[in-house]
């Protein structure tokens, strides 16, 4: 028998449980990544290519809903993915170091400087060219694989910078979604916005009204995605919304299960299980065991594993591939894209962090140096996932191969920077980081 879990332990094991996949998963999207980048320079590459321009959906009568394969993976598969990252943002500002608001402030503040730098320098070098459209795929940071890069350096680093570096990643992905949803959305219907705004409603109605079973919360949503996809926003923005609404507080406590547990007795023997008293007791154990559990912890412990080693390679596999072929490549945009990721992300980090500090606004941990937050804020230029998907929705066909290289040419430098700054950072004596 163990004692019931304190506060410290049911927020320090969802937080270590998550940056454990997130680590993992970051070895698959590389793998993923080198799989789709090889086979596209490649004599299979016009197959490549007309795998996942393959045509699927539903077609009835004058209902004509089919789409590629690849938008499939970057509008419904990645709706997935927004609605987990929402999922821990809200756990964060429920029960996490969110909920501490000048805390809170020092990653909302650092997002907010790495998404809005690097876009004004992007935007200032491709004014009046062709790519100045795509300014919203320097603003976003790689959750995956900035925690894959900390997990390399294992216990050299503090706790406190990996809290930061999640909740900034996590903060600037749902900023970036926004940006999508606002920037790069099509001629809004705002007949179907409206029976989206019911479908929201809807799943906070049956939220007030007590229904705890998923199922008919997926439907819903599922339904409430669709209108939105028809409305000419971009769908994904339906995952960020409903995992804010999910609720983060539990419905049994752990004084109330052990209550329930030690009325709990041995199934009376013989066949058939009857309407006993011991049966309704046994099934009471069963629900409020489950419900020990918040929604959005066992929301994020079931699609979680998913996301990260199915989704997330799927997407690079769809995504990550183009031509290497450097003659037929737009180099400015490559550079501009290079030049927001590298210099204006770490710029943008640390200037926010320093300002909101020294207007008194937020507050940072001991353990969490400047030279640990310069290491930290390299890493931010890693912004491959979101990039990706953005560069799909802002830039023309003729422009993607270019920002893709950009892209991880800003990655991979920001990475290597990056670890190296923190493994300065990590050896040098307190005093002196």
């Amino acid at each position: 028998m163990k004692l019931p879990a304190e506060l410290t332990d049911r927020l320090a094991k969802p937080f270590s449980h998550f940056l454990r996949i997130e680590a993992s998963a970051a070895f698959l999207l590389l793998l993923a990544t080198i799989v789709a980048l090889a086979v596209s320079n490649s004599p299979w590459a016009p197959s490549y290519h007309q795998f996942w321009e393959i045509q699927g959906g539903l077609q009835v009568g004058s209902l004509n809903y089919m789409r590629s394969l690849r938008d499939w993976v970057n509008d419904a598969a990645m709706t997935l993915f927004f609605f987990l990252v929402a999922l821990e943002l809200k756990r964060e500002i429920s029960l996490g170091e969110m909920s501490r608001p000048r805390r809170a402030t020092l990653s909302i503040a650092a997002a907010v400087g790495g998404m809005a730098v690097p876009a004004m320098l992007y935007w200032g070098l491709q004014q009046g060219l062709p790519g100045a459209h795509g300014w919203g795929m320097v603003m976003a940071t790689d959750t995956a694989f900035v925690i894959g890069c900390l997990a390399l350096l294992g216990k050299r680093i503090p706790r406190s910078l990996r809290v930061f570096m999640l909740s900034l990643a996590i903060v600037d992905d749902i900023g970036a979604i926004l940006i999508v949803a606002i920037g790069y959305s099509e001629q809004v219907s705002m007949g179907m916005l409206a029976l989206a705004g019911l479908g929201i409603a809807v799943v906070r109605a049956m939220s007030w009204a007590g229904f705890r079973g998923f199922p008919l919360y997926f439907l819903v949503g599922g339904l409430t995605w669709i209108a939105v996809d028809v409305s000419g926003i971009h769908a994904t923005i339906t995952g960020v919304i409903l995992g804010l609404m999910t609720p983060a507080r539990r419905w049994v406590s752990d004084r109330r299960l052990y209550a329930i547990l030690s009325q709990v007795i041995a199934h009376p023997a013989g066949e058939g299980s009857g309407d006993t008293r011991d049966r309704h007791t046994l099934l009471a154990a069963e629900i409020a065991a489950r419900e020990t559990l918040s929604p959005v912890e066992r929301l994020e412990l079931g699609l979680h594993p998913w996301v990260g080693f199915v989704i997330m390679p799927l997407f690079a596999l769809a995504n990550a591939g183009f031509s290497l072929q450097l003659e037929a490549l737009d180099t400015s945009l490559a550079f501009a894209v290079f030049v927001g990721f590298a210099v204006g992300k770490p710029v943008g980090v640390l200037a926010f962090s320093w300002l909101s500090l020294r207007a008194g606004i937020a507050t940072r941990p001991p353990t969490l140096t400047w030279g640990l937050m310069s290491g930290g804020a390299m890493l931010a230029g890693i912004g491959f996932t979101m990039a990706l998907f953005i560069a799909g929705l802002a830039l023309p066909v003729d422009l993607l191969d270019s920002a893709k290289l950009g892209i991880f040419m800003a990655s991979g430098f920001s990475a290597l920077a990056g670890l190296g700054l923190l493994f300065h950072a990590s050896r040098a004596p307190v005093g002196r980081r």
